[in-house]
């Protein structure tokens, strides 16, 4: 169709990781999802939503839920924006700070949805390569664009740049840095009080992996409020729907269980990465509920293949920075132990 505009006909569609139609007959550890369900809280929390009150649209500014985030993460609730998923805030941020044919910047490899958004808004695209020892070819601090994106902890390597790196980032950007801490609830630290101290950083952040989420699209932004205003002027009026404006606010009410779930994600974690390094896999040291595994022979399309037709979903990218390996999601202490002997089996 000629009508379409010419960079939507050229792009690419970003891809999902796979979702078998039969989960339960698989051991599914391709998308990072929690193992465990959500607090009973939010189940309740959505039962009592359910009913007349869904013929009324939900509260514009999710006011409840951005209440109990700013109690949890310490913010004014102006510092904060709820949205459908991060990838909404994501989509929003490069809205707001890239015009057509400015330049957007982000880690490579890392989330590839950020050039698919770039893309979108006719944006373009400035990369800066990790080389083998997970180091930068090109320091990202030259890059002078409007808006740069660092997942952190990396995904899908899995580790934590420093805090003096991001700050130093932080310092020497024109732009804006974005910070997806995606993955930083089963990490050991997080920027958040960099907010605070430069005007030049976002923080996005999701309630799918640590809160057992996925399935309802929740996540946040907490930045300076001139920022989140901005924010707000173009999301849609009602991004967040009743259910799950409910399940957020019940889900960061409930500490206590996200804790014991954190902690036992991060156990399974590191046993799990001791007993691939016993099988001789190299492992990269993980801050998420994921691990990068490689092989020894460094064929990851060998490893995925042979472990999906043995019901065992890991995630294989053919990008020649990532094919040497696979990413492995943390399931429960079950499912690692199958996986671990199915790969003791293959040999």
């Amino acid at each position: 169709m000629n009508q379409l505009r010419s960079n939507i006909v050229e792009m690419a569609a970003y891809v999902p990781g796979f979702q078998p139609e039969n989960a339960v007959a698989y051991i599914k550890l391709n998308t990072n999802e929690n193992p465990y369900p959500p607090s009973p809280a939010v189940i309740q929390a959505i039962r009592d939503e359910v009913g007349e009150g869904l013929r009324q649209y939900p509260d514009a500014k999710s006011l409840a839920s951005r209440l109990e985030a700013a109690r949890v993460y310490g913010f004014d609730p102006d510092w904060i924006i709820m949205a459908n998923g991060s990838d909404e805030v994501l989509n929003n941020l490069i809205r707001c700070f890239a015009g057509e044919g400015e330049e957007v910047g982000y880690v490579h490899p890392s989330y590839s949805y950020y050039q698919t958004l770039a893309q979108i808004q006719g944006a373009q695209v400035r990369t800066f390569r990790l080389g083998g020892d997970l180091n930068f070819e090109e320091p990202p601090e030259n890059f002078q664009g409007k808006i740069f994106f660092l997942t952190n902890p990396h995904a899908p390597f899995g580790f934590a740049f420093s805090k003096n790196f991001i700050e130093m980032l932080a310092d020497k950007l024109p732009g804006i840095l974005v910070l997806d801490e995606a993955y930083v609830d089963f990490a050991e630290e997080n920027s958040l009080d960099l907010v605070r101290r430069r005007a030049n950083v976002v923080v996005t952040r999701t309630l799918s992996k640590s809160y057992s989420l996925a399935g309802m699209r929740i996540g946040l932004a907490i930045a300076r409020p001139e920022i989140i205003a901005a924010l707000n002027k173009v999301r849609d009026h009602y991004n967040l729907d009743r259910l799950a404006q409910a399940a957020a606010a019940a889900s960061l009410k409930d500490q206590n269980y996200f804790r014991n779930c954190i902690e036992k994600i991060r156990a399974t974690r590191e046993w799990f990465s001791e007993q691939l390094r016993g099988l001789g896999f190299s492992v990269v040291p993980s801050q998420t509920n994921f691990v990068f595994a490689v092989p020894p022979d460094r064929d990851g399309k060998r490893i995925h293949d042979q472990l999906f037709e043995r019901k065992v979903l890991v995630r294989y990218f053919s990008d020649p920075l990532l094919s040497h390996g696979v990413r492995i999601s943390i399931g429960t202490p079950a499912d690692m132990e199958k996986t671990v002997q199915t790969l003791r089996d293959l040999g």
